[in-house]
């Protein structure tokens, strides 16, 4: 799984923005790098980095000046934490393979369980998708989904048979 620390830490900083680059009636203020770099405990140098990428990604924007620093391009509702990790990260891949035409294996084959690995890179970005910044600062993300038991086995643990 490649998830990689500039995909965490840029979801990090634009959910401290977000919370933290509300002003007054709703409005949107400026945020310094260096006060999420503070609150975050993440190099500010490396902030900047990232902040770079989010602005030519246009998901955030910024201000000049005293009092300057990032605001969110959109609300906090409509900025989707895939769009952030693919902002700064290559897409997120479970799969060994270098590239789409070419697979895993010596001989360029694509290993047995590629499509599983494949699946499951695709569900995690289908999730990263379905959550927003505004789910995050709420901590309303991923609490909306039931768990999900493989069929024939109950809660406990056992097979329903069994059972």
């Amino acid at each position: 799984m490649r998830l990689s620390t500039k995909g965490r830490y840029a979801v990090m900083a634009m959910a401290d923005l977000a919370r933290h680059g509300r002003g007054e009636g709703g409005a949107a203020r400026a945020v310094s790098l260096g006060a999420i770099s503070e609150r975050q405990e993440i190099s500010l140098s490396y902030l900047e980095q990232l902040f770079a990428r989010l602005r030519r990604a246009g998901l955030v924007s910024s201000v000049r000046g005293p009092g300057g620093g990032y605001r969110l391009a959109r609300g906090p509702e409509a900025v989707m934490v895939a769009d952030i990790v693919l902002a700064v990260d290559e897409p997120i891949r479970a799969t060994r393979c270098v590239d789409a035409t070419r697979g895993c294996m010596l001989r360029g084959e694509r290993c047995i369980t590629h499509h599983l690995w494949e699946g499951l890179g695709d569900e995690i970005h289908r999730y990263l998708a379905s959550v927003s910044l505004e789910d995050v600062i709420l901590n309303r993300a991923g609490r909306h989904r039931a768990p999900i038991d493989p069929p024939g086995v109950a809660r406990s643990g056992l097979t329903e048979a069994a059972a």
